[in-house]
This record gives C-alpha cells, sequence and structure tokens, in this order.
C-alpha cells in the first residue's frame, strides 16, 4: 500500500482517465473493507467515515425531496448572498461556459438557490438531482464539493470517484464556502461544477477567489447602510434622555447615547417594537427606525436583574453541524443566537464543566497550549459582550443558578467535525 494520499495536484499529473480508474479503486477497497493501494486526502477519508455512519446509498444517494419554489423565493430574498449574485454570477460564469461547467450557490444547509451555466451540463445535472431546491448536504449527497466544505468550513475540490455516491463519478466539482463578514455566520457555499474529464486544479482557486470577493462586498455594503442609519438616528438620539443606541437590523450600532458603544448586541430573531429583553443591555424598549431599531436601555442592568427576568434556561444545540446555536429562555421571554465556530466550543466546553475553567484550562481545552490565554480572554470576551448576564468569570462559566442543556448529534463523530480543538476531539472519539 502506497501511504501518500492522492490529492489535486498527482490527480493532474497522471491525467483524469488515470486518475479516475485509481479513486474507482480506492473507492471498491474502502467499501469492500480492503486495505487500498492509495489513500484518500484526509479531508475525503473523515467525510467517507461520516456518510458512511449516515447510511447513504452508495450508489443512488438518498434524496430528501426538493424545496418548493416559494420556499426557495423565501430563502433566496432572506439571504445576504442575494444582494451579492451578480458579484459571485460574474466571477464564476466565465470559466463555467468556457470549460463546459455550471455554477451553484447555495444556502447554509446546502440548498440549492441558484444554478447557471452550460445548458447541456445543467440538463444532464437535472438527470442526477443536481437542480434548484435540491440538497446537497453529505448526509444526503454523500462526499461531494458543497456538503464536505459546508462540514469542513473550507475550500474544497472532489473529483470523480472522490465522490461517495457512484451517480456523481462524472462530475469534477470545486466549492467555497462564503461567510457573512460581520459576525463569521457561513451563508453558503459557491460552487462551479463539470465533466472530471475536464477536471483543473487552478478552478477551485477561482472559486475560492470569487468568494472572498463577495464577501468583501458584503462588507462594504454593511458598512454603508450602518453609515446611512447613522445620519438618521444622530438627531433622534440627541433628543433622548438617559440611554439609547441605535442598531441595524442585525444589531450593529450605528450610533449611541448615555452609554458606552457596543460594537454590537444580539437581537432576537422576531424582534417588534415594545419591550425586550437583550443579553447585554438589560430590558429595553425597541422603536423601529429606518433599516434598523432605537433601544432605549431602561433602569436594570444586563441579564434583567432588578425585575426578576434573569433567564432561567440556556439550550446549547450543537446537533446541525453547520448551525450551532444559543437559546434562552426565561421570564422576558425567549431569545436565540446563531454561535461562530470558535464560540460554539467555548460555549460547549463551559457547558460540560459547569464548575468553571479558568483561562488557562480554556486555551488547553481549545488550542493545546495553556499559554495561549490572551487569545482565550480575547473571545471570551467577545462573548460576554453579547451573552451579558448569561456567563461569570474567576473562573468563566455560565451564571449560577442557570439551567444549561446542551444538545449533541447522535453520534459523537458528528460533534461539530470542523473543530481540531482538543477538548473536541476528546469528544468525539471518546468510547459509548
Amino acid at each position: 500500500m502506497n501511504d501518500e494520499p492522492l490529492d489535486m495536484p498527482r490527480m493532474s499529473a497522471v491525467g483524469p482517465r488515470h486518475a479516475t480508474r485509481l479513486l474507482s479503486g480506492l473507492r471498491a477497497a474502502a467499501l469492500d473493507g480492503r486495505a487500498p493501494r492509495f489513500t484518500h486526502r484526509k479531508v475525503i477519508d473523515e467525510s467517507w467515515h461520516r456518510v458512511l455512519r449516515h447510511g447513504v446509498d452508495p450508489d443512488r444517494g438518498t434524496h430528501s425531496g426538493l424545496l418548493g419554489l416559494d420556499e426557495v423565493e423565501h430563502r433566496r430574498r432572506s439571504t445576504p448572498l442575494a444582494t451579492v449574485l451578480p458579484t459571485l454570477r460574474e466571477g464564476l460564469m466565465a470559466a463555467a461556459d468556457e470549460a463546459w461547467h455550471i455554477m451553484v450557490i447555495t444556502d447554509a444547509e446546502g440548498r440549492l438557490l441558484w444554478r447557471d451555466g452550460n445548458m447541456t451540463v445543467q440538463k444532464k445535472a437535472d438527470q442526477l438531482g443536481f437542480c434548484v431546491g435540491a440538497s446537497w448536504a453529505e448526509e444526503v449527497a454523500g462526499t461531494n464539493a458543497i456538503g464536505t466544505s459546508l462540514v469542513s468550513r473550507g475550500p474544497l475540490q472532489v473529483h470523480s470517484a472522490e465522490h461517495f455516491v457512484r451517480a456523481f463519478h462524472a462530475l469534477s466539482c470545486a466549492a467555497a464556502p462564503v461567510r457573512d463578514p460581520r459576525d463569521g455566520r457561513l451563508l453558503g457555499v459557491a460552487n462551479v461544477t463539470g465533466p472530471a474529464a475536464a477536471i483543473h486544479p487552478a478552478t477551485l482557486a477561482l472559486v475560492t477567489a470569487v468568494a472572498r470577493v463577495a464577501e468583501g462586498e458584503i462588507r462594504e455594503r454593511h458598512r454603508e447602510a450602518v453609515d446611512r442609519l447613522r445620519s438618521v438616528a444622530a438627531p433622534v438620539l440627541a433628543r433622548v434622555g438617559g440611554r439609547a443606541l441605535a442598531v441595524d437590523r442585525n444589531g450593529w450600532t450605528a450610533g449611541v447615547t448615555g452609554m458606552l458603544p457596543p460594537d454590537r448586541v444580539s437581537l432576537p430573531k422576531s424582534l417588534r417594537a415594545g419591550q425586550v429583553w437583550i443579553p447585554s443591555l438589560g430590558m429595553c424598549s425597541a422603536e423601529p427606525l429606518p433599516d434598523g431599531w432605537l433601544l432605549r436601555v431602561d433602569g436594570e442592568g444586563p441579564g434583567g436583574e432588578g425585575r426578576g427576568t434573569q433567564p432561567g434556561r440556556v439550550v446549547l444545540d450543537l446537533r446541525r453541524a453547520g448551525q450551532p446555536s444559543l437559546s434562552v429562555t426565561g421570564a422576558a421571554g425567549s431569545w436565540s443566537q446563531e454561535l461562530t465556530p470558535r464560540h460554539a466550543e467555548l460555549l460547549y466546553v463551559l457547558a460540560r464543566h459547569r464548575e468553571g475553567r479558568t483561562a488557562s484550562q480554556l486555551a488547553a481545552d481549545l488550542f493545546g497550549d495553556p499559554a495561549r490565554t490572551v487569545t482565550v480572554r480575547a473571545e471570551l470576551s467577545r462573548v460576554r459582550r453579547t451573552l451579558g448576564g448569561l456567563l461569570d468569570h474567576r473562573p468563566y462559566r455560565f451564571a449560577d443558578g442557570m439551567r444549561v442543556e446542551l444538545l449533541t448529534p447522535a453520534d459523537a463523530s458528528d460533534l461539530l467535525p470542523h473543530s481540531t480543538a482538543p477538548a473536541l476531539l476528546a469528544a468525539r472519539s471518546a468510547p459509548g
């Protein structure tokens, strides 16, 4: 057996046809339990193990059905990717048309929202279920550039029989995640797909570059929107007595009065005018502004101290690899927030250690280096600005009296699979 992985440069060197034969032999050996002559790349090997646990059909995949047109349109309108679709299309289509490829944009669940490109290839893609509204998450379509990049959180090219499902062996796909630069949230994936015989290593570099350009455009659009809100909010804040701030619909601060300006506050998903509990501020009165909100801060501090509104239950939901979230329920109502990968790791460790962890212990948990306390304290400072009274320090922990519920995948191997933190690696490999 040759332990050297069959990576993209090596496949390019031997040529598409020979690479396809080598990959087909490797796949057959893996499914039969035999020792293969070559090894998969690590990211492909890890994906195959996950897919086998999911029970995906190796010949046809697992069909989850198409989204209806109304749901597709709703998702298109709701995602920031819609604002940069022209940039994505222009960047990806130049290569797609010339090389008999198609471009695809998905959401964070791997659902295809937009598709364009060579019509012949699109017709073939329809036969494979690679059409608008379809899911190409790993648990549905097996190892593929879209679904696997959503799990690994990095750009990825998947060629021919690297796809777990035999029906997709005629394809070569390159995908890159697109993140919201405002908070690191995963928005979806940019993808270029075409015939396996047309494989080119530079395709992945192109797709990655286009995804980064789109992220930069989202950042610039956000800056312009906050500037517009700031100009509208300035005269309003000048007339407000006490503490108040103007934020955009995502909680980014455009102006304040009577208090230090936070970079961002976490807002309920369905914010309405009236009384609302904000974790980092306490009880507030919310009033609508153009493309934002005016939040008048009531007398009590963060967490709602003074009115018995300290939330009583926290749910950390890590069941879906790409969508970790935190939900809070208490006398002041409920609130939820999607988490960045790093914050999900931090809160997982704190949920496992209710007695608390020192900065040194957390540095070892997350980085395998107890000396990296500066990095840990910086991350925790960001988390505490968002969560307010939910977290205490010395040691770092969830607030006393808080009921914390941790929801994890049925299979421990699927717990934050992108994470390389020692605490998560240990949890995923723990028996039973």
